[in-house]
């Protein structure tokens, strides 16, 4: 059987990646599926456990490190580690399922040499749009609100690694957009 695409979703905070990625799910079904990332931060207000995240302890995270389970992880902000369990991806792909990544550059640089065949599409948002995002969250403090639009710049700079770079100025139009890509990659696996 031929393995399922990998796709990346990668962009700044707040640049519309879950929402993007909930249409994208909507779309194609059960023929791809959404990679739950690890992370020893705090669920937000409304968040689920298997979810939304697996909300692990830093003991169980580390843990997994040692035991090699991830794809890639990070520590973000110099706190807190996100991370992609194989278990989320590799067993889905194997059966042809696609999956999509919602993982930041870092992730996806690591990612890149172990999956040459992953697809990785970066969210560039219009300027201003995700201070504007990122304050109407009303979940960040104003010192991570500038960390995160710090990050964000950062992010933006290294744009150009990525195969595919999607503009959310409208989000129906980005979703079909994004949903095309994903099309097209299903159509080459096949």
């Amino acid at each position: 059987m031929t393995l399922g695409p990998l796709i990346i979703v990668s962009g700044p905070a707040a640049s519309g990646k879950s929402t993007l990625i909930r249409r994208a799910l909507a779309r194609f079904g059960p023929r791809l599926r959404h990679s739950i990332s690890a992370t020893t931060r705090q669920p937000r207000r409304g968040e689920v456990d298997g979810v939304d995240y697996h909300f692990w302890t830093r003991e169980q995270f580390e843990q997994a490190i040692a035991a090699g389970a991830f794809l890639e992880y990070a520590t973000v902000f110099g706190k807190d580690y996100y991370g992609t369990p194989r278990t989320e991806v590799e067993p889905y792909r194997s059966r042809g399922v696609g999956v999509i990544l919602d993982i930041d550059v870092q992730g996806a640089e690591q990612l890149r040499p172990t999956y040459p065949d992953a697809y990785s599409i970066f969210l560039v948002t219009p300027e201003g749009a995700l201070e504007r995002r990122l304050r109407q969250r009303g979940t960040e403090s104003e010192e991570a609100i500038r960390r995160r639009l710090e990050t964000a710049r950062e992010e933006l700079a290294r744009a150009h690694e990525f195969d595919y770079q999607l503009l959310n100025d409208d989000v129906d139009r980005a979703a079909a957009e994004l949903c095309e890509v994903i099309a097209r990659r299903f159509d080459e696996t096949n």
